[in-house]
């Protein structure tokens, strides 16, 4: 596969290069996160601002859904926001390449790299949205087929109603298989697919496709940053979403730790 260089970093040429997908420890993920939390605290200023607004949203999202009765939708709606999280997360991965580079780091130049994002990595954010949007379908969809044309209950019944009922079990079983797989196939396709997409003159089919495999030639490294990434922010959501404050920043540098070493130039003498 032969791509070109970004446009941002000042030493990435104009010179066609190739790539090539790298072998990992299986507790690389644990270095991603360490290198991810000092990229935090070297820039404070810009990451917790992206962890404030990230966390703001999401309890926007759940009031929304509790104003409208809808509480028991929270978990859906929140498994699929997540989805869209590996481009939420753009102006991180930006302050992370500025570090890396001794750039100096403001949050107007993190903002304006996503303002400033390729159309191949607005196709690529259009892609998650369409999946996030497919999601929260599908979901309603298992509401109906488990629950019948009764309305949705409140959050105090459905949860009784997921584990001490047949139909509720059902729904339960049928909508972690469901979700399983759409998160399993969006973390496949945007693992690195986004820092890539920022760095090199790439086609968003051609990112995605680099991503799954370094996916597949890691199988046991990414499977543990799968369960990582799903665990923090777990922790983030029980803590009222004020866990977030950290946790969304953390994931975002430490997601580009994990494309520096996942993904490597093959041309003699690039980094």
């Amino acid at each position: 596969m032969r791509i070109y260089s970004a446009q941002q970093p000042a030493s990435i040429t104009k010179e066609p290069r190739s790539i090539a997908v790298e072998r990992v420890a299986f507790d690389a993920p644990w270095g991603w996160l360490s290198a991810g939390w000092r990229d935090l605290w070297s820039a404070p200023h810009v990451s917790l601002v992206y962890g404030v607004a990230f966390a703001l949203i999401s309890a926007g999202l759940t009031v929304v859904l509790f104003s409208g009765g809808l509480e028991a939708l929270v978990l859906s709606m929140g498994g699929g926001f997540l989805l869209i999280g590996p481009i939420a997360a753009i102006g991180l991965y930006e302050v992370s390449r500025r570090i890396e580079d001794g750039q100096p780091v403001t949050l107007r130049d993190a903002i304006a790299a996503g303002l400033r994002a390729p159309g191949q990595l607005s196709f690529f954010g259009a892609i998650l949205g369409f999946v996030y949007f497919v999601w929260l379908q599908l979901a309603f969809l298992l509401l109906m087929l488990f629950l019948g044309s009764k309305p949705v209950p409140p959050a105090s019944e459905f949860v009784p109603t997921l584990l001490f009922t047949s139909h509720g079990l059902g729904l339960l079983v049928a909508g972690t298989l469901v979700g399983g797989v759409i998160a399993l196939v969006v973390f496949a396709i945007s693992a690195i697919s986004v820092p890539l997409l920022m760095t090199r003159e790439i086609d968003a089919v051609s990112a995605m496709v680099t991503s799954v495999a370094a996916v597949r030639r890691n199988p046991k490294a990414m499977l543990l940053w799968a369960g990582l990434i799903a665990g923090f922010m777990v922790l983030g959501i029980a803590t009222l979403f004020v866990g977030l404050v950290v946790v969304f920043p953390l994931i975002g540098h430490a997601t580009w730790h994990a494309y520096r070493d996942l993904v490597k130039d093959t041309t003699a003498g690039y980094r």
